[in-house]
């Protein structure tokens, strides 16, 4: 009953607008000064939730995206592709989606990818003809793979939480970034191919293809770079982080001259801004995790899983279903902050892999990003678009359906997400 409690009281202070992270740290000291319990542990859960190495990759890749970002490169990097797949049925939508998936093997932030493919895409596809609805609800989605194609912060902070291998978890995300990014392709080209609301491209030339090829190289090899540093582990992802916005600069300061010394400001000063508010809500969801962990809530709803519900099958689906219904109200980090120390305890019991485990979850909370009222990825493409919110919800919909088909494909299929880290 205190459980049930307890999540109401945190869902009312979500409601009244109070910040995520002090609702998370005030409910947490609020349970632990009813229950008598030392404060110290408000400042230990402070300090522990911050000092971490493998977190430091965090910030690293928020200042990287923000580089790239300011830098204009997505718009090398959706006219490279677009040579070669414009001419396609459907084919901006196409180099969109590739596009979005090159970056979110950069970037490993869905935001910054739903806004630097967004700015060059939305519209260039809109002068072709594809009706808005359906371009924002593509860029919306084809942002969610920047926190499952790796590097993926999400990943790295599921990793913190539940001590499993972050280059583990970022391979894991690789398969089926790549599964949800072909039935995102192939959903564009049977959509344009029967609604033919688009305008065909003209067949590049091949002399325009090698041009445009040349200006995005250096973005191809910055994605490979970091992508098989880390499976060859050459670096740690934190170490990736770090190489990752050193050869950003680079690209963007010496090879591409694309930005400013006012562009770099402003990036490091939109990365701090980002970086404080997830370190913030970390250190809340520390303190909440902390509190209901001595309140033994955790234990007792592992217990009435374990007493209860002996399928894995069944215990997808309600983890699936509590999600969906948080990701109406939450942000993703926050979802994973405070469902997965709540989990973790019965997925022994159920023999569920928690690097596949950390897959799935990580699908569940892309839908949240683009689930209204608060998916954060649809207030970026309204914002990038200059749109109404109701035109971009209107477009997501049949993509929330594919990640949830791409949640039962990979329940029916495991190796999708636990090939490639280890097997291959």
């Amino acid at each position: 009953m205190s459980a049930v409690l307890i999540l109401i009281v945190l869902i009312v202070l979500l409601l009244t607008g109070l910040p995520i992270a002090l609702a998370l740290a005030g409910l947490g000291v609020a349970l632990l000064l009813l229950n008598d319990l030392n404060l110290v542990i408000v400042p230990q859960a402070l300090y522990s939730s911050i000092d971490n190495f493998i977190l430091l990759a965090a910030p690293l890749f928020i200042l990287m995206s923000n580089i790239l970002l300011k830098g204009g490169v997505g718009r090398d990097l959706f006219n490279a592709v677009q040579t070669w797949v414009g001419h396609w049925p459907g084919g901006l939508a196409v180099a969109t989606i590739v596009s979005c998936a090159i970056f979110a093997a950069i970037s490993g932030s869905s935001v910054a990818t739903a806004a630097t493919i967004g700015v060059v895409a939305i519209p260039e596809m809109i002068k072709r003809g594809y009706q808005p609805h359906f371009v924002y609800g593509l860029l919306a989605a084809g942002g969610t793979l920047g926190i499952l194609i790796p590097p993926s912060i999400p990943m790295i902070v599921f990793g913190v939480v539940t001590e499993e291998s972050i280059v583990d978890l970022f391979l894991a995300g690789i398969g089926p970034g790549l599964m949800l990014a072909g039935a995102f392709i192939v959903f564009s080209i049977i959509y344009a191919k029967f609604s033919g609301a688009f305008t065909p491209v003209a067949r590049a030339t091949w002399d325009a293809r090698v041009r445009a090829t040349f200006r995005a190289t250096p973005t191809f090899v910055l994605a490979i770079v970091i992508i098989l540093g880390i499976y060859l582990g050459v670096f740690t992802p934190t170490e990736a982080a770090g190489i990752g916005f050193a050869l950003a600069l680079l690209l963007t300061t010496v090879v591409l001259r694309s930005i400013t010394w006012n562009d770099i400001k402003d990036a490091v000063l939109e990365s701090m801004r980002t970086t404080v508010t997830l370190l913030l809500i970390i250190a809340g969801a520390k303190i909440f995790a902390k509190a209901i962990t001595l309140y033994r809530i955790p234990q007792d709803v592992s217990m009435l899983i374990a007493q209860n519900i002996d399928e894995r099958a069944i215990f997808i689906i309600i983890v699936c279903i509590v999600l969906l219904i948080m990701g109406f109200f939450l942000e993703a980090l926050s979802m994973l902050l405070i469902m997965v120390p709540v989990l973790l305890p019965s997925l022994a019991g159920l023999g569920i892999d928690p690097i596949w485990f950390g897959v799935m979850f990580v699908i569940m909370i892309e839908c949240a990003l683009i689930t209204p009222p608060v998916g954060l990825n649809l207030f970026v493409i309204q914002a990038v678009a200059r749109s109404n919110l109701v035109e971009v919800v209107r477009g997501v919909w049949p993509f929330i359906v594919m990640m949830l088909l791409g949640v039962v494909a990979i329940y029916l299929v495991p190796n999708i997400a636990l090939y490639i880290p280890f097997k291959l």
